[in-house]
């Protein structure tokens, strides 16, 4: 063996394994940073246009419903996460290939035992793949983000922490519960754009309704300019006619999730006011089959 063939057995395959491992880590490098700075720039040109509806009402309603920028930057930079992952795996698999291609190490029987491998890891893990395209689609999507209120069907609580396979929610009781992505099927958001306050006002029918309906507006009326939470002024209509009762709606747009503390107020105005101008409430009429009696 001359110095040209030892050279090439001892030197030349370790110069080859170093340089594929300097060229994986040069790749990676910069297609880590070229994904940083896809991220940066889509953040920034969000910033520009980002136009918040005029007045208070619409800077709440475009903070809730996902407008906002730091949202949009949140689901962005998570999704850079996972595509700076992603190219991890792509460069690593392949300089390790390339790697034991050098080494002369066969690679038919080692992909087809990986390819037996990875069907058989597949059906094992199809629940976990499963959750992490679940978590990815529901944050590309901004279904639901950290402090929003949630309802899954069986669960309604505050998102604590949202991760590409398992969302954390804390009920109303304080229980943490943690959902696998794969298995939420329906989502209702209630921290998304704004909800209502319904109240419903059971009036004799002896009564004047169109009295009480102005008496119920001026109650409540000057609701937008005392109560931040309340978005638009609130609306008093005619919900249904039974027998000895007309039921008078007042309905109110509130922030997301402040729909009950805003109902709580509305009774007692309503309360407070009828009682002032000597409106009776009364209560539906129960026939006696209705109540048990014979």
């Amino acid at each position: 063996m001359d110095w040209n063939e030892a050279f090439d057995q001892f030197v030349g395959p370790p110069l080859t394994i170093v340089g594929i491992i300097v060229g994986a880590v040069v790749v990676r490098w910069l297609l880590h940073r070229a994904i940083g700075r896809v991220v940066a720039s889509a953040s920034h040109r969000h910033a520009e246009r980002t136009v918040l509806l005029p007045g208070r009402a619409g800077s709440l309603l475009a903070s809730a419903s996902g407008i906002a920028h730091e949202r949009y930057v949140q689901r962005t930079q998570t999704l850079g996460a996972v595509l700076r992952s992603v190219v991890t795996i792509a460069v690593s698999s392949i300089a390790l290939l390339t790697i034991m291609a050098v080494l002369q190490i066969p690679l038919g029987p080692l992909l087809a035992s990986a390819g037996v491998g990875g069907v058989a890891l597949g059906f094992g893990a199809q629940s976990l793949v499963k959750d992490f395209l679940s978590g990815i689609f529901m944050i590309v999507e901004d279904q639901y983000g950290v402090g929003d209120v949630i309802d899954t069907g069986e669960i309604v609580g505050t998102v604590e922490d949202v991760t590409l396979r398992v969302t954390r929610v804390r009920d109303r009781s304080g229980v943490l519960w943690y959902l696998r992505n794969g298995e939420i099927v329906r989502i209702g958001n209630q921290s998304q754009g704004w909800s209502t306050a319904v109240v419903d006002v059971p009036i004799a029918l002896t009564e004047d309704t169109a009295k009480a309906a102005e008496v119920i507006r001026a109650s409540v009326a000057d609701l937008t300019a005392t109560d931040e939470r309340v978005i638009e002024p609130p609306t008093v209509t005619t919900e249904s006619m039974t027998t000895g009762v007309i039921t008078l709606r007042v309905s109110a747009r509130c922030v997301p999730t402040a729909n009950l503390d805003v109902q709580r107020v509305i009774r007692d105005r309503v309360k407070a006011a009828c009682d002032a101008h000597g409106v009776q409430i009364t209560a539906p009429t129960i026939a006696p089959w209705q109540s048990g009696r014979r």
